[in-house]
């Protein structure tokens, strides 16, 4: 990355917003290197309200939602062709400023493109009903765009995250005002600019950067907002979710995990120790989806635990822009701070500790820290129920198959799960008993777009999807016409 620093302002009505002096400056650091690579004007509530107001006007008064279907599409399969053929620009600024290895960032690029791509399919084809069961009525209903959407995307996966929050909104006819973090605000900004690029009208897309306490605040509670959706931690997504309340706007939420792993003793042995593995240390241990808490059934867990370990101690940690490389830094000093932190909580609760629990060696900066690994004898200890959002796995023992799914639902959380096992009995029985969203059976993490997407308990409200995104984003209309005149009182004319 040039040494240069980026100035990051935000994108309202099309345009960047001119950055005046006398505004406040957040840097953008790079957790590589903790030098400063950009540097982002907040948006205070002054900033939030003309986005606001330009996400509307382009609701109320522009082409984007009476725009014919087919030619909204048109500009959706253009922003996927326009993402991909600039994903090296953005490969190199989502690197820079997340830590994450380059190979796993070009997932999340083709990611972001296939999004735009899915719901141009979806919101081409959703339909209406029709009811003639009442003599004389024909009864037609519709679907129209719900509004002004406040979309707020977190810092683990920025281009993949935030562009699934955008297509889903603005796919249907809505318009948007996007909030990144404001720790990953340079791709952000980039793709907006490519979505324009693409031929989005001005005014659909805006984006406006800043902490979640000053522009986060002002977006969410902005009287010109019609709908809210949040992608990041419980306890911010229960304040998002109070202030959208103040005004009755309805929010979607996808929030925080402690996902349980279940590890059978008839499962293929070898790929669930590469699922589990990929599970808790890839995208850097930062992902609500994370298999953080290990389940080994007794008779095997000995061999497979000393198996992890001994992968986990020779996971390649290093320069995310290397291709080699498996495990970057942490987001930022904080957070690894934090992250660190749960050694010893872990430790207070009995926990042994296995491998990790330190900064990484060989590194003069960055916020590198080794693939972690503890054993509980509890499922009740803290690290079993607090999301430490990082590479930190935490190892259950148990002996049935009613002890794991009562381990597995013995949480606040239920985002995913994951069972590995050949037999037929475990499967359906977790898939039927396990309190989450979703189960992945001797997977690791895939993502089917057209299925919901979605947690329950503190993971989150409401669900992403085909059918699901249709119906948060759309508003049902119905339209009763009588075919006949209608005999009915008529008031006024006395006797």
């Amino acid at each position: 990355m040039s040494t240069s620093i980026a100035q990051i302002p935000s994108f309202i009505d099309g345009a960047a917003l001119p950055m005046q002096d006398g505004g406040f400056d957040i840097p953008v650091i790079d957790p590589a290197t903790e030098q400063v690579i950009g540097q982002l004007r907040e948006a205070d509530a002054g900033a939030v309200d003309l986005a606001v107001l330009a996400a509307r006007r382009a609701f109320d008064q522009g082409p984007w939602p009476r725009m014919d279907i087919d030619a909204r599409k048109d500009i959706l399969y253009k922003i996927h062709d326009v993402l991909l053929a600039n994903s090296e620009e953005l490969l190199r600024m989502e690197v820079a400023h997340t830590g994450l290895p380059i190979s796993g960032v070009r997932h999340h690029i083709k990611r972001a493109a296939k999004n735009f791509e899915m719901f141009a399919e979806v919101a081409s084809n959703v339909a209406g009903q029709t009811y003639t069961q009442t003599a004389n009525y024909l009864t037609y209903v519709t679907r129209e765009p719900k509004g002004v959407g406040a979309l707020i995307a977190p810092w683990n996966a920025p281009l993949a995250l935030a562009s699934m929050r955008v297509a889903t909104c603005i796919a249907f006819g809505n318009t948007c005002v996007l909030k990144p973090s404001e720790y990953t605000p340079l791709s952000m900004l980039r793709m907006v600019e490519l979505f324009h690029e693409a031929g989005l009208p001005p005014g659909v897309v805006n984006l406006v950067n800043g902490r979640g306490g000053v522009t986060g605040v002002s977006l969410v509670s902005h009287p010109g907002i019609d709908m809210v959706g949040f992608t990041g931690g419980s306890s911010t997504g229960r304040a998002i979710m109070a202030a959208a309340g103040q005004n009755l706007k309805p929010c979607i939420l996808e929030l925080g995990g402690k996902s349980a792993s279940i590890v059978f003793n008839n499962a293929d042995l070898e790929q669930a120790l590469d699922g589990t593995l990929a599970g808790i240390y890839s995208n850097n241990g930062q992902q609500c989806l994370a298999g953080s808490r290990i389940l080994l059934q007794r008779d095997i867990a000995d061999k497979f635990i000393a198996d992890f370990v001994a992968r986990a101690k020779r996971i390649r940690i290093g320069d995310p822009t290397q291709e080699q490389t498996e495990m970057g830094p942490l987001a930022y000093r904080q957070h690894m701070e934090r992250v660190l932190s749960f050694v010893e909580v872990a430790t207070e609760d009995g926990a042994i500790l296995l491998t990790g629990g330190r900064r990484a060696d060989g590194f003069d900066k960055g916020f590198y820290i080794e693939p972690t690994a503890v054993l509980v004898d509890s499922d009740n200890a803290r690290i079993c129920q607090e999301e430490v959002f990082g590479p930190f796995a935490t190892f259950v023992i148990f002996d049935t198959l009613d002890d794991a799914i009562r381990i597995a639902n013995n949480s606040s959380f239920g985002l995913v799960s994951y069972v590995w096992t050949e037999g037929l009995n475990e499967t359906m029985r977790c898939s039927r008993e396990i309190r989450a969203g979703v189960v992945w059976v001797n997977t690791p993490m895939m993502r089917e777009l057209r299925a919901p997407f979605g947690g329950y308990k503190e993971s989150g409200v409401g669900r992403d999807g085909a059918t699901t995104s249709a119906e948060f984003f759309t508003e049902y209309k119905t339209t009763s016409i009588a075919i006949d005149p209608v005999k009915m009182q008529r008031f006024g004319l006395g006797k």
